[in-house]
């Protein structure tokens, strides 16, 4: 899978909370494409990387309940009419779509009732909106709220989040979770030294034991569910 990220951010190299996203996006060999580095914009191109991509993020702060304005710049030249669906093609058909807002206020306060009194959904639905005309496939909703409040941990837990959002199979399911993690690790072990390999393959086997495990419980619950309804 090849994903793209179109990220916005007009000071990005002061960002923590980008830099930080962007190592775990080169750890996911993700394409980081950020548009306000462009010294100008080749419609063509642009397109071009756009037909090429599985999946498409767009990634920025959140500014006034929209994206900054270079992506708006950017959204206005490269996502013409024609491009989307006014010419009878959908070039962007089935691919997917998903959006990673960044927030300096808590979750808790995108609600309605609540200070912002607005979700994170409805504020992203005009981004949607030209996915559905386009025929993509929609993600849920990433979001990464006061990033810098995050202890060390819960930022190693978002950047893992953060790694399967861009590259998990969808549904995020149980399984699909389970194969992210089992190639992850996978990678991992091929990439270690040989000394620590025999270690590596252990923690792998052990892994891999568990999923085996686990799918023999869910197995005998679903007959169990399955008597139960007869």
């Amino acid at each position: 899978m090849k994903t793209l990220i179109i990220v916005s951010h007009p000071e990005i190299d002061n960002s923590q909370t980008q830099q930080f996203l962007k190592k775990g996006a080169e750890e996911s060999k993700a394409v980081w494409h950020h548009v306000e580095s462009l010294d100008s914009i080749d419609i063509s191109k642009e397109q071009d990387l756009l037909r090429q991509a599985d999946r498409i993020i767009f990634q920025f702060p959140l500014y006034w309940y929209a994206a900054p304005y270079g992506l708006k710049k950017w959204e206005d030249k490269v996502l013409t009419r024609n491009f989307i669906y006014g010419d009878g093609s959908f070039p962007l058909e089935n691919k997917q779509f998903g959006i990673v807002v960044t927030t300096g206020m808590p979750l808790k306060d995108f609600k309605k009732g609540a200070t912002e009194n607005i979700t994170l959904d409805e504020a992203m639905a005009p981004y949607r909106a030209i996915a559905n005309l386009g025929k993509m496939k929609i993600m849920p909703l990433f979001a990464v709220p006061q990033f810098w409040y995050m202890s060390e941990d819960e930022q190693m837990q978002m950047l893992i989040d953060y790694q399967r959002y861009l590259t998990q199979q969808l549904p995020d399911s149980l399984v699909n979770c389970q194969q992210w993690f089992e190639q992850r690790l996978h990678d991992f072990v091929d990439n270690l030294e040989n000394g620590d390999k025999v270690m590596g393959n252990l923690i792998l086997d052990t892994f891999v034991q568990n999923m085996e495990d686990l799918d023999q419980v869910s197995d005998t619950l679903k007959m169990i569910k399955e008597g139960e309804d007869e």
